[in-house]
């Protein structure tokens, strides 16, 4: 099957590649060395490596004032394109457009691109966080990361000329869009269901992974490799859990691995439409959506993320969604199942969740058989014993993590 079978690329014909390779690089990377320097924060690093494996098509740069507040108040740019969250530069102080200035990291301090100034401007960050997140709170993860923006937003095109230590740190799971695309071809795959994680898989998620296989050409396991908030499990240890249970417990011919790298967010509904977005260019006709996607605490609603893609206007997104509903052990049923299959009282389920799994393991408690493959929490528990004390973070508990909010809701 030929590539151009596959789902098209969000807002264009083709993936936007922003990556300069080869003799190309080499003259940026020289001429990056006499401009004046911009560090990055880990976020904008990942959106700015998104940008140059096309990831972000058909995106060209970081966005300047007139998209970035059409993407907070209607989720579109000034061309029509459908964009749910800003994707932007700060820095310090402003820079004249048509100025050229090198992006560094500001973790490894490594030249990661050339920017061409188009304007800079301020913005109201609670307008933003409101828009965004729904919430202008500090104790916000994404919050945080808005308010702790400097007092320009940079906006131009970009030249990417590094993808930093992912495709070294992350061999055989890091992949461009370019490649799943070559994959999906190769395998024959139209119709390819994209499953995001940013936990180890436990049951729940094998089970909206398998629910996916059945109904799907193949299935897309795509892996958050960028920063997680404290208290999350590290990507390393997750790719390796994720891969023991794919090894173990699916059909590795109906199931391809990969992972990007972005920090979360944690923006919840506008979150889960990002991961449409880039799962189209990725190649994927399918985003998975269950419960609490890319949410935290109890700042969105269960299924907010999915009401979400049902308010999208017509044409919006070419990916579309496959709603899961809350999925749960139940003991009578002797499985994994949902608020749609199971008929059985609350006592007779355990609700799953990575949450509640985190929690579990990092107090050192007991976790049932039912929550997780045992070759899994093999792994986790290995990752906690070695943790020290000052190394640990207290994991709250949320109703959406424990489905007391469904249950309540149920009642009614």
């Amino acid at each position: 099957m030929a590539q151009s079978d596959l789902i098209r690329p969000h807002g264009s014909d083709e993936l936007r590649i922003l990556l300069l390779e080869g003799e190309q690089r080499k003259e940026g990377l020289k001429k990056a060395e006499s401009l004046p320097k911009i560090e990055l924060s880990s976020r904008e690093v990942g959106d700015l490596i998104m940008m140059g494996i096309g990831g972000f098509t058909p995106l060209e740069g970081f966005m300047g004032h007139d998209d970035w507040k059409g993407v907070c108040e209607e989720m579109k740019m000034t061309n029509g394109v459908f964009w749910p969250i800003p994707i932007t530069l700060s820095h310090d102080e402003k820079f004249d457009a048509g100025k050229e200035v090198a992006l560094i990291s500001g973790e490894t301090k490594e030249i990661m691109g050339i920017l061409k100034v188009s304007e800079s401007y301020k913005i109201d960050k609670a307008f933003e966080c409101q828009n965004v997140f729904t919430t202008a709170e500090e104790e916000h993860p994404g919050v945080q990361m808005v308010k702790a923006q400097k007092e320009w937003n940079i906006a131009g095109t970009v030249d990417v000329l590094s993808e930093s230590y992912f495709p070294d740190e992350f061999k055989g799971i890091y992949q461009r869009p370019a490649e799943s695309r070559a994959v999906f071809a190769e395998k024959g795959w139209k119709r390819v269901a994209a499953l995001q994680l940013r936990n180890p898989m436990h049951r729940s998620h094998e089970y909206l992974a398998k629910i996916a296989v059945e109904v799907s050409d193949g299935l897309y396991i795509h892996q958050l490799v960028g920063k997680l908030k404290p208290g999350d499990i590290p990507a390393d240890v997750r790719v390796k859990c994720i891969n023991t249970l794919v090894n173990n417990y699916f059909v590795k011919d109906r199931v391809v691995m990969g992972g990007y790298p972005l920090d979360m967010r944690y923006a919840g509904p506008r979150e889960g439409l990002l991961h449409g977005v880039f799962r189209q260019n990725f190649g994927c006709t399918h985003m998975i959506i269950g419960r609490d996607h890319a949410g935290v605490g109890n700042y969105y609603g269960p299924f907010d993320a999915q009401e979400a893609y049902h308010e999208l206007w017509d044409g919006a997104l070419e990916c579309q969604m496959l709603p899961i509903d809350w999925t749960f052990w139940c003991y009578k049923c002797g499985g994994m199942v949902s608020m749609k299959t199971c008929p059985h009282d609350k006592s007779d389920r355990l609700f799953l969740s990575g949450t509640a799994l985190r929690k579990a393991l990092s107090e050192g408690g007991d976790v049932p058989a039912e929550f997780s493959r045992p070759e899994v929490l093999a792994i986790l528990r290995e990752y906690y014993a070695a943790l020290k004390d000052d190394e640990k973070v207290e994991v709250k508990m949320h109703g959406h993590a424990t489905g007391d909010a469904e249950q309540k809701k149920n009642k009614k």
